[in-house]
């Protein structure tokens, strides 16, 4: 049998052999070097603004005046005297109850809606994703503001029924409540992970389930929300965190009102920081806001055991 020489390369071509990661290359240094950005990022602008937070929360900081040592002071007069920080708690809570299922609910309708196999299903998932890209912004925020208003264009549209109108973001009752319609509107995220999620659902199950004669509602209940109970305690969590930070709507459109009916935890910690100057207090403040989301979160993960099914373990 004839069989080719082996062809060894010269030394000469060995030399201009291809780069490799071997060598020095292989040592971790080369590894913290390319993460390095990213580790003096984190350092810098995440690490050490929170240990000086957690430092500050101890102290009393005018921002004018160097800190000053007093221990749990500012901790107890949260608890112990300080009535809006309740109010906006209970504010930020109900916000975060109502908001979140919400905005849940209507990520998955119309992830549902565009889980089809239609001509240009691409460009309505681009359309419908757009609220989400620009509804965090002052100008969207500034633009709801003029649509809830006594002139907008709700009250307009109300008028051509011979509806009269009311300022809704002026009135305690609907205030907040145009709020959670604002940031339910933003549902694009979720959205877009609900649809992911949809698609890795096996055909066969609604195909079995349609034999055995289950209708539509049924298979959402026994096929696409056990199949889909991961993607959604993801999501869950996601806005959850999220709103409870909630900021930027209730700044520009209400700034708290009326009779701080959307006086949002994070707005009275804005306020204290910025407006009274007492970062110490406001730095207890947001550590206080970091435990309570801690706990929130903390629930929603005990409680997943009981509703979230993972196809190769069962339920949790």
């Amino acid at each position: 049998m004839h069989t080719q020489p082996t062809i060894i390369p010269s030394k000469k071509l060995q030399k201009k052999a291809p780069f490799t990661l071997k060598g020095r290359w292989e040592s971790p240094i080369a590894g913290y070097l390319f993460i390095s950005p990213w580790l003096l990022g984190f350092l810098l602008l995440t690490l050490w603004p929170m240990i000086q937070s957690i430092y500050y929360s101890f102290t009393k900081f005018t921002l004018l005046d160097a800190p000053e040592w007093v221990g749990l002071r500012n901790y107890e007069r949260i608890f112990a005297d300080d009535d809006i920080f309740v109010q906006s708690l209970q504010v930020t809570l109900l916000f975060v109850v109502l908001s979140v299922p919400i905005k849940l609910f209507s990520a998955l309708m119309v992830a549902m809606l565009l889980n089809k196999k239609i001509k240009g299903i691409s460009i309505y998932r681009t359309f419908i994703y757009l609220p989400s890209l620009i509804g965090s912004s002052i100008a969207v925020a500034v633009l709801w503001k003029n649509i809830f208003g006594i002139d907008g264009f709700i009250n307009k549209f109300l008028s051509v029924f011979g509806i009269k109108g009311i300022s809704w973001i002026s009135n305690p009752s609907t205030a907040l409540a145009t709020l959670i319609i604002l940031v339910a509107w933003q549902f694009g995220s979720s959205m877009v992970i609900f649809l992911a999620g949809l698609k890795q659902i096996p055909a066969e199950l609604y195909e079995a389930s349609s034999v055995d004669g289950a209708s539509k509602f049924r298979q959402f209940f026994t096929i696409t929300i056990p199949m889909l109970s991961p993607v959604l305690l993801f999501n869950l969590v996601l806005q959850t965190i999220g709103s409870f930070q909630m900021f930027t709507q209730a700044f520009i459109i209400t700034k708290g009102g009326p009779v701080n009916s959307t006086y949002m935890y994070a707005l009275y910690l804005y306020d204290r920081a910025f407006s009274r100057y007492d970062m110490g207090y406001a730095s207890a403040l947001a550590w206080i806001l970091l435990v309570i989301i801690a706990i929130s979160t903390a629930l929603i993960f005990a409680s997943s055991r009981y509703w979230v099914f993972y196809e190769t373990e069962g339920r949790k």
